[in-house]
């Protein structure tokens, strides 16, 4: 059973060209498979629709092997499926970093202590605990993009979505990122114009041009 089965996906904004015409992806477990395209080719709008915050024109969605058509059907997804936004400053809105990747399990209905308990783990087995009391808005880039792999994986998604996530990295930064995702169990499915990034992590590519996805 795939993961993520996107079917002969259309969808254009209104008043625009299409932006995906006829795209269809398929996402195994375990599987680390990577988009390419250029900008405005719609990769975003990919993970969007397979979270349920774009509806297609036309086309199946399929996470965890049910159909997703109505809202309802995504909130599962959102549990399950883990988002890093292309801008950190998009993903971290708490005073401190311990705060921030205590959201998502709060949310969860987990318990202040139990949340935590998450943070602490969570940070240890990345690496991060020197960031844990840090005032959020003053990290560096590098120190956000982190935290904001954090915050997701505090979720314990099975799935994890990456857009853009070396952007404004620096080379030791960028390092500890490939270190940290090649050790994750997860599946990912990674966005990203980083060739060597892509290579990496994501070994399985995509294209994304013209609306289609093909192999390369």
């Amino acid at each position: 059973m795939a993961l993520i089965e996107l079917d002969d996906l259309h969808f254009a904004y209104p008043g625009q060209a299409p932006v995906l015409n006829g795209a269809s992806l398929r996402l195994e477990a375990g599987q680390r498979l990577s988009v390419h395209g250029p900008n405005g080719a719609g990769k975003s709008t990919l993970f969007r629709i397979i979270l349920g915050l774009q509806k297609p024109d036309a086309g199946r969605v399929t996470v965890m092997g049910r159909d997703r058509r109505a809202e309802a059907d995504f909130h599962e997804v959102r549990r399950r499926v883990g988002l890093v936004f292309q801008d950190p400053d998009d993903q971290l809105f708490c005073p401190t970093v311990a705060e921030d990747v205590a959201f998502g399990p709060l949310n969860l209905g987990r318990t202040r202590d139990e949340a935590l308990a998450i943070v602490d783990r969570t940070l240890a087995d990345l690496g991060l605990m020197h960031l844990r009391d840090r005032i959020t808005h003053k990290l560096s880039g590098g120190e956000k993009r982190l935290v904001t792999l954090a915050t997701v994986l505090a979720m314990d998604p099975e799935v994890l979505l990456l857009d853009e996530p070396t952007n404004a990295l620096d080379t030791a930064n960028e390092a500890r990122l490939r270190e940290i995702l090649a050790a994750l169990p997860q599946a990912i499915l990674l966005v990203s114009h980083n060739p060597d990034f892509r290579a990496a992590i994501a070994p399985d590519t995509l294209h994304l041009a013209e609306g289609r996805l093909v192999p390369g």
